[in-house]
């Protein structure tokens, strides 16, 4: 018998509907923006102590776009992730290392987030810099899962995934700088696009790296979400470098080649996620595209480049710390993970002009892949949502650091290369968690990943949590 979910679906403003129809009731003025605000903020409250998801809650005071413009989405309830920022609220990124202060602007990507219309309520969870695959922390509640409370809402955008996924709000911001809109989505039960780089205004932490993995979007409930926030944003903003998305509205004509992977290099995927992946071929083989196995060309020195970049990371936000975040930063206060981390890159920091030029060379090796397909199928995790506890920071770093490579061994080749990829919802264990599949494409191919995740909505919708 699985546990009790947790979810805040109710008979009132926002009822289960999503962003494109709450939108829609605004602008015909069936529906009030402070009713919707006044009942997200009421459904937050619900759920808060039982998943834990706010950073900070200001649905008292929501924040819109200051252009004057009304977006697309105008109206419709939504929260930023904690590691952006907010004029007037702190940036704190999940870390107890510093005290963060009240930001003095917002980030150039709050601003293109605004742009769309949606009302920001708050801030969500992440778990400390965004570093781990689970939200969860050294000395403070883990946010969890609406499925399953006893389970990871994934990360780093968890706190943004169990908003949405417990029907708080029907749209919230997530990032993704190793899988961190994808692997959520999973867990949860969503929608998450990580877009191509460059798709989206620069993310102001992945711009000061030299190898840019982070970029912006959403999680949402419906594929329609998804496409019309990515439509609103390019009106604020379109790189000029990249093909437009416009708003997808149906399924793609064109049939497709498909390569399906469903084990990695590094990791073969477990029963639940295996069958997920079959079935979800099956099914684009049943809508008329061609589907044929194929083997990723990223292996386990790929793996042990990204976990060495990864350690550079956690390495210079250690040692900037107190430049960068605030003349209150410690590095003692930093968790196990980030702390291991730093000590793993110091290790074999003699490696990194070669992890560089390697981790460089891979997105041309990913562009290859699209001379003789147009989407890749595979698993987003090579297994489903663990329980809270098993990637905590204070599991020893070795033993840590395995486990998430054995778990996290699917998306961080887009966060490299720079390649779009969106995960869907199409499975299930018999214990009622999500499970995601995963679909890639090549730089700029938003449109066709929309497309092709329309008609895989359209012919067997998703689960819902309130069912």
């Amino acid at each position: 018998m699985s546990e009790q979910r947790v979810h805040a679906f109710a008979d009132d403003a926002l009822g289960a509907h999503d962003a494109v129809a709450l939108a829609a009731l605004v602008r015909s003025g069936e529906a009030d923006p402070r009713e919707l605000v006044a009942a997200a903020v009421a459904r937050a409250a619900r759920i808060d102590a039982a998943l834990a998801p706010l950073a900070h809650d200001s649905g008292d005071r929501p924040r819109i776009s200051r252009e004057g413009i009304r977006g697309p989405l105008w109206g419709v309830p939504t929260y930023l992730k904690d590691n952006v920022d907010l004029r007037g609220v702190p940036t704190a990124m999940g870390s107890a290392a510093f005290r963060a202060r009240p930001a003095r602007r917002n980030s150039r990507f709050t601003d293109q987030f605004l742009s769309t219309g949606l009302a920001v309520l708050g801030k969500t969870r992440l778990p400390e810099f965004g570093l781990n695959a689970s939200t969860e922390f050294a000395a403070a509640p883990p946010v969890r899962n609406p499925w399953r409370p006893s389970h990871s809402a994934g990360a780093s955008s968890g706190g943004s995934a169990a908003l949405v996924a417990s029907g708080v709000v029907p749209v919230a911001h997530a990032n993704d700088g190793g899988g961190s809109i994808r692997i959520p989505a999973a867990c949860c039960g969503l929608v998450g696009l990580k877009p191509t780089r460059g798709r989206l205004v620069a993310n102001a932490q992945g711009g000061k790296l030299p190898i840019d993995l982070v970029t912006d979007g959403v999680l949402t409930r419906s594929v329609r979400d998804t496409a019309a926030f990515f439509a609103a944003a390019e009106l604020h903003h379109r790189n000029p470098e990249l093909p437009p998305v416009g708003h997808v509205l149906r399924p793609g004509m064109r049939r497709l080649r498909i390569g399906l992977v469903v084990d990695s290099p590094i990791a073969e995927a477990d029963g639940p996620t295996r069958r997920a992946v079959e079935e979800t071929a099956a099914r684009l083989e049943a809508l008329g595209h061609h589907v044929e196995p194929m083997t990723l060309p990223f292996g386990e020195e790929f793996s042990r480049d990204f976990i060495s970049y990864w350690g550079y990371i956690a390495f210079a936000i250690a040692v900037s710390g107190p430049l960068m975040l605030d003349p209150s930063f410690r590095m003692s206060r930093l968790d196990g993970l980030t702390t291991g981390l730093r000590r793993h890159f110091q290790s074999e920091y003699r490696r990194t002009p070669g992890v560089l030029r390697r981790l460089r060379r891979a997105e041309a090796v990913y562009a290859g892949i699209f001379h003789h397909h147009d989407a890749i199928l595979s698993p987003v995790l090579a297994h489903t949502a663990p329980p809270l506890g098993h990637l905590s920071p204070n599991v020893p770093f070795e033993e840590l650091i395995e486990r998430l490579q054995r778990y996290v061994a699917f998306t961080p080749v887009n966060n490299v290369t720079g390649g779009p990829a969106i995960t869907l919802p199409t499975g299930a264990t018999p214990e009622g968690l999500p499970i995601g599949i995963h679909l890639s494409a090549a730089h700029g191919q938003e449109r066709l990943l929309l497309e092709l995740s329309l008609a895989l909505e359209e012919a067997h919708p998703w689960r819902r949590i309130q069912d």
